[in-house]
């Protein structure tokens, strides 16, 4: 009510009173109790109006108290980013912010006294997820306590918000129900910046955890921080074991005194640094790695490396196999040029020395030697003809045994000469292969040979054979002489390859190359001063030859 309103009343309020009661004071008092009962209206009067004025007065203050503290909680709410929204005990809208307001469509809606249900008729669009939070409220009612749940809420542009949402009932001293806060944060950017996050978590698991390449993490310092599981399938290392290790303790001594050297180069030139290495394996046999490695940067600052290692170790030994399958090729080439020009000539001079030996027997020693040589000779070109172009092999049934006793019987006069003794430890059955005979001796020859001249001075050549599952047989030539260094055992079998002072380094490429025709397998086990063990692995059956008998067959 205004202020003018209020004195009009008081005025007239205050005539009404004093006619009203002198009239009433003059015909109901007598005339001696009068003076004292108009002297206590006046007083009563005062005390009354007093008190009216006192109260108004009071409750004025108390409602500007309340209407500014109103003014500042809608300030608050209002300036909050949360949808904020206050219900009685029934469910009715008390108060709302305006993010709340907008976030329903509820704008120029009078909300304040209704529930959700019944706001659900000014808004189609937001109608269902109204009516729903009837239901959730009720679902924190019945909690007794501050609930918290994630509620998704449709928006017009086709897309969702996902909210936050607390509820806190409030109740009175009874137990019955007084209000309820509801307190809305949205959180769609932050579950969508969480999902990208998981989602960047498990391409990185994914990259780290099941690459087929070695993984690797380092700090500045070299010490290995991170592996990845195939660490433990390409070294036969345990990944455990190694995180927290020096990466040192796996680089061979001749690559440890260029790791800090390693990683200022990487640091420095903040890009990928690429190089090859070989580590030794868990077995004992070196691998080949091509690895990649650059700078881990976090906030601008290089705190460690990455990188990864390929396994090249098998590409590498195929490239060392078609490297010494083109200067076979070469060799094959110059050989089938060189050795017919060759023995056409060395046929006349072998005629006419076996001639000069029947006729001038004063000079016979330089005629045997002269003879001796040109077969030296005749030997070298048989080797080249071989290695020239593949020959056509017509494989038969022969006794493995059989050929390796012909090979011994043949070389036990230079074994003799040598003073070496030759042991052969043989199965008791007969084992056929399907082979090109001669050229099995040949290989035999070259390789007993060879175990021959290396032990000197009463040592020995064991031969073995043994009968492998899957239909191979495996021969074994073992001797206790010089041994082969690791560099030349790495370059054994190349043409024209020999630490022999009259060798042409063909023996063995010969050797190598009746192997392969074989579909067998060749492999020298040596070191330096304690003999060397040569293992042939040759199969029963030749693969090519079941082929076409089940061609035929069919």
């Amino acid at each position: 009510m205004s202020k003018k309103k209020l004195v009009i009343l008081y005025f007239i309020t205050s005539l009404i009173w004093i006619y009203v009661s002198n009239f009433l004071i003059h015909q109901l008092v007598p005339s001696s109790y009068m003076s004292l009962v108009e002297r206590s209206k006046e007083i009563f009067y005062i005390l009354v109006t007093g008190g009216f004025i006192y109260f108004f007065l009071n409750k004025k203050q108390e409602l500007s108290v309340s209407q500014e503290d109103q003014n500042r909680l809608s300030t608050l709410i209002n300036s909050m980013v949360d949808f904020v929204n206050f219900k009685d005990g029934e469910g009715r809208w008390i108060e709302a912010n305006d993010f709340g307001l907008q976030l329903f469509q509820l704008e120029d809606v009078d909300y304040r006294g209704k529930r959700d249900s019944e706001l659900a008729e000014y808004t189609d669009f937001y109608a269902d997820a109204l009516r729903y939070c009837e239901v959730s409220d009720e679902e924190a009612w019945e909690n007794g306590e501050i609930t918290r749940i994630e509620e998704v809420l449709p928006v017009p542009d086709g897309t969702t918000k996902i909210f936050d949402t607390i509820k806190v009932p409030l109740f009175h001293f009874d137990g019955s129900r007084q209000g309820l806060v509801i307190i809305g944060r949205d959180i769609t950017e932050k579950k969508e910046m969480a999902r990208q996050l998981a989602e960047s978590q498990q391409q990185y698991k994914s990259l780290f955890e099941y690459s087929p390449d070695i993984v690797y993490m380092l700090d500045l310092d070299g010490k290995i921080t991170n592996l990845n599981p195939h660490f433990d399938v390409i070294t036969g290392f345990n990944r455990d074991e190694m995180i927290g290790k020096n990466v040192g303790t796996l680089l061979p001594k001749k690559y440890k005194r260029f790791l800090p050297r390693f990683i200022s180069t990487v640091v420095e030139e903040v890009k990928p640094v690429m190089y090859e290495i070989q580590i030794p394996h868990k077995n004992g046999k070196t691998i080949t790695l091509q690895c990649t490695s650059l700078p881990i940067i976090i906030d601008d600052n290089i705190t460690g490396i990455i990188g990864y290692g390929r396994d090249i170790t098998t590409l590498r030994k195929t490239e060392e196999r078609l490297r010494r399958t083109e200067k076979l090729s070469v060799v094959g080439e110059l050989s089938a040029s060189v050795a017919h020009e060759i023995r056409n000539p060395l046929t006349s001079l072998k005629g006419f020395v076996q001639l000069l030996q029947v006729e001038d027997e004063k000079h016979q020693l330089y005629y045997q030697i002269m003879s001796d040589e040109l077969d030296r000779i005749n030997h070298i070109v048989g080797e080249l003809l071989l290695l020239a172009k593949p020959q056509h092999l017509k494989f038969t049934k022969a006794e493995i045994r059989k050929l390796l006793n012909d090979v011994i019987s043949l070389l036990r006069t230079e074994a003799i000469y040598y003073n070496v003794q030759i042991e052969s430890n043989f199965p008791e059955q007969d084992i056929y292969l399907e082979c090109e005979p001669n050229q099995l001796k040949q290989l035999f020859i070259n390789v007993i040979k060879n175990a021959i001249e290396a032990t000197i001075n009463g040592g020995t050549v064991s031969i073995g054979l043994e009968l492998l599952e899957k239909e191979k047989v495996l021969i074994t030539i073992k001797d206790n002489g010089c041994g082969i260094s690791k560099g030349r055992l790495e370059k054994i079998g190349e043409p024209f390859y020999s630490s022999k002072e009259k060798g042409t380094g063909l023996g063995l490429t010969v050797s190598f190359k009746i192997v392969q025709s074989h579909q067998g397998a060749i492999r020298f086990e040596s070191q330096k001063n304690q003999g060397t063990t040569v293992h042939m692995t040759l199969p029963i059956y030749q693969e090519n030859k079941n082929k076409h008998k089940k061609q035929q067959a069919l």
